[in-house]
């Protein structure tokens, strides 16, 4: 089945319309953190992405199944955990719930299910016997290992030739292995390494093994989209495709979609160079909604330098673009608005965001234009309705403003106030105009409430500041 959808697949190197399984359900696979440390941008760029992603699919099906796992076992845990003299559970817990606040911070909605690879052992284990009855695993010193000469068609994903796969992967060269590219799919626990029982002993999954276990028990042999970051194809990505398609004999994965990298201010980032920008300490510079929609603003598969620049310019935006919300807020949104059908396009055309948001920045015009209480209803709804499919624009203006501007809250409040103000004491016109005393009354301690005494006269209402507000 294929929809209106159209992403660029890593496979077949071009774009294509979306297939899927089932005409009303599609599912939507996302390669999550492996929990030793806080999220940083690297990490948050695909769950930013792929959530519009997942947005943009709940328009064109009915059940939209999005999986985003969580690696809670691996070396890099286990390190921190002995050098804490904790179990590797207080490592990852900690971990997961700064990453569930982290991704809350930048309204990134909780997908349908979020696995951790230690809670599926036992599919993993199945899986693996499975490869090994059929030919394409074997047992070596405690190890169970793919052999990837059993797939003719490895390499296809990274379009890598044999000879050069080696080269910067991550893989480990053993003597015990019958080919170098064999992959680990299981290992053993030594010591007080985190292990389980299996046929094979004591030990552990590889790291490939893992989704492909977590895909089958939650999606099924075949998953529509699988997304992760571009470091992914290999080996990950190449391994999974190899295992999964071994296993079951169908296809893996009808399409295959990866964010590019993330740099910081031309650099790649890392510990070495102390770039590593954590999620946390950004949102002490500014507010979620700004970090994503930086992330936002370069095409997803394009590299995004993170900087200064691209910050400010992202609270800025945001800026202007509530401000124009504040003045309407009294303005009510009309039920059912659709979304405007430019931004839509441009988002299910591989997730053209920049295009999206560039329309947006016409829509916001047509609100500034709109000189009629109707004009302003719909251009709002319309703008409010098209940024909630990127999650953008749905906090309440003075609260956003407020947090956009921390540096200047007399300035922001003034704003608040003036465009607020104008919009009280109109409406309390209107009361008086129907005699409906009670709410003009109402209205009138509104505006008391905010530090202002209404003043009538033949002439019409005029506000004059408390003298608590002038001293």
């Amino acid at each position: 089945m294929t929809s209106a959808v159209r992403l660029h697949d890593t496979l077949t190197r071009r774009k294509q319309a979306l297939r899927t399984g089932h005409p009303d359900r599609v599912s939507l696979y996302v390669c999550g953190p492996t929990v030793y440390n806080y999220a940083h941008i690297g990490n948050a760029r695909p769950a930013v992405v792929f959530d519009v992603l997942a947005r943009v699919l709940r328009q064109h099906y009915a059940e939209v199944i999005h999986v985003r796992n969580f690696t809670d076992v691996d070396d890099k845990i286990n390190a921190a955990a002995q050098a804490e003299g904790v179990p590797i559970g207080i490592i990852t817990d900690r971990y997961i719930k700064a990453f569930h606040e982290d991704m809350q911070a930048l309204n990134v909605l909780a997908p349908t299910f979020e696995p951790r690879v230690t809670e599926h052992i036992p599919a993993i284990v199945g899986l693996v016997q499975k490869l090994i009855d059929k030919g394409h695993a074997y047992v070596a010193q405690d190890h169970v290992l793919f052999h990837v000469p059993s797939y003719p068609a490895y390499g296809q994903l990274s379009g890598r030739q044999p000879e050069d796969m080696l080269a910067g992967a991550r893989v480990e060269v053993a003597p015990y292995k019958r080919s170098p590219l064999d992959f680990v799919l299981w290992k053993p626990s030594m010591g007080n390494m985190p292990g389980w029982d299996s046929p094979w002993g004591y030990g552990r999954p590889g790291w490939h093994i893992e989704c492909s276990a977590m895909i089958g028990q939650l999606i099924g042999d075949t998953v529509d989209i699988h997304c992760g970051g571009r470091d992914l194809i290999f080996p990950h990505h190449e391994n999974e495709i190899a295992q999964g398609t071994c296993a079951h004999g169908e296809l893996y994965c009808r399409h295959w979609a990866h964010n590019s990298f993330v740099t910081v201010n031309g650099q790649k980032m890392s510990k070495s160079l102390g770039n590593v920008l954590l999620v946390r300490d950004l949102l002490e510079q500014a507010p979620g909604e700004a970090i994503r929609l930086a992330l936002l603003s370069s095409h997803y598969r394009r590299p995004l330098d993170w900087n200064a620049q691209r910050l400010q310019a992202a609270k800025q935006t945001l800026t202007r673009y509530y401000q124009s919300l504040a003045k309407v807020e009294q303005v009510p949104v009309l039920p059912r608005t659709e979304i405007d059908p430019e931004v839509l396009e441009a988002l299910r055309n591989d997730l053209n965001i920049p295009g999206a948001l560039g329309r947006l920045h016409v829509l916001l015009k047509q609100l500034d234009d709109g000189d009629t209480p109707a004009r302003q209803a719909h251009a709002k709804s319309l703008l409010l309705a098209s940024a909630g499919l990127m999650g953008l624009l749905q906090q309440e203006p003075h609260a956003a403003l407020a947090t956009l501007c921390p540096a200047t809250p007399a300035a922001v409040r003034s704003y608040l106030n003036n465009s607020r103000l104008k919009a009280l004491l109109e409406q309390r016109e209107q009361a008086r105009r129907r005699r409906d005393f009670a709410q003009a009354d109402d209205l009138r301690k509104e505006l008391e409430s905010l530090g202002f005494r209404v003043e009538d006269s033949p002439a019409g209402s005029k506000l004059r500041p408390v003298a608590k507000e002038q001293s």
